[in-house]
């Protein structure tokens, strides 16, 4: 008799659907089993407020958590940077596989890069972080833009473009890809002009702590440096006591000699969501060996950002 089809939970969202579909399949090939999506409907997928107001991070979460927790789906896939910092009692990551591309994207009308923006140029994003970052380079190189909040799915984000009330919008190149719209893309943002969001890119298949031949047949889709990197993010991102909405951006990269691996770099930022006030640094160490290794990369920096100021800067959330 052919086995039971693992239940994946998911959110509805066509991102979701796809990033979700994707996993599905690649479970299947290590367990041997069907895969089935069970679509659930998360309080973040409902409420039209701006995120800041609703939360902030673990909005789109807790639907799915409480659906693994009460046996309703076999596990759940969520966007990393989604995921609350803190450990959910219960339950488990057990794998991250490894990442998409985790920079931030520009979709703009006439084909037109940042730099060509028109002067005064209304660029569309739902996250401070983009925005505190946007406005510091435009103070920086002289150009004037107005950043605006907006919030929906890809389609809803880019429709403000091609319909002409906003100039462009930014979003991730992770999630433009996942759904096959990345040649939609005008300009891709260099992690120097805006780091992206902690975890940004990554996926994490979360599933009950209780089940263990899931979690190690799970495993074998870990990707180990895609794991070190993002708790490194993530770490600096609980130090600096942040919660998705705030304006903090972090990547950790692996600096290679060669073919050799040799180092991983820890870079952050938080700002005031007009661009006035950045508080930027980098941390470059041995490339984590360990869980708490790579949670230590990441408390260090923070603990640097916080003696420069970034404290101060932590309680601005967009209006």
């Amino acid at each position: 008799m052919t086995e039971k089809a693992l239940r994946l939970g998911t959110r509805r969202s066509k991102l979701a659907m796809a990033q979700s579909g994707q996993v599905a399949d690649a479970v299947s090939q290590v367990t041997g089993r069907p895969v089935e999506l069970v679509e659930i409907t998360t309080y973040g997928d409902t409420s039209r407020e701006h995120l800041a107001q609703i939360g902030g991070t673990g909005v789109f979460v807790a639907a799915l958590r409480d659906a693994l927790l009460r046996g309703e789906v076999d596990f759940a896939v969520h966007s990393l940077k989604d995921l609350p910092t803190a450990q959910h009692e219960g339950l488990v990551v057990a794998a991250i596989p490894e990442r998409e591309d985790p920079r931030d994207v520009v979709v703009a009308r006439d084909a037109r890069k940042l730099t060509d923006l028109p002067r005064g140029a209304r660029i569309g994003t739902g996250a401070p972080r983009r925005m505190a970052q946007l406005n510091a380079y435009a103070r920086t190189h002289g150009m004037e833009i107005e950043t605006v909040p907006i919030r929906g799915n890809v389609d809803t984000r880019i429709g403000y473009v091609s319909s002409g009330e906003l100039d462009a919008v930014v979003l991730a190149a992770a999630g433009l890809n996942r759904v096959g719209r990345i040649d939609e893309v005008t300009d891709f943002l260099s992690v120097d002009t805006v780091l992206p969001a902690p975890g940004q890119g990554a996926l994490a298949i979360e599933c009950a702590a209780d089940n263990a031949s899931l979690i190690a047949a799970l495993a074998e889709l870990d990707d180990p440096f895609t794991r070190a990197a993002v708790a490194a993010e993530r770490s600096l991102l609980a130090a600096l006591e942040a919660g998705c909405s705030a304006p903090v951006g972090a990547l950790a990269d692996l600096l290679a000699d060669g073919q050799t691996v040799k180092e991983m770099r820890l870079r952050g930022v938080v700002g005031t969501t007009d661009g006035s006030t950045l508080v930027q640094l980098s941390t470059t160490g041995p490339v984590p060996e360990t869980h708490e290794a790579a949670l230590a990369l990441g408390r260090e920096l923070a603990t640097e950002m916080l003696a420069q100021g970034a404290a101060g800067l932590m309680g601005e959330r967009a209006q």
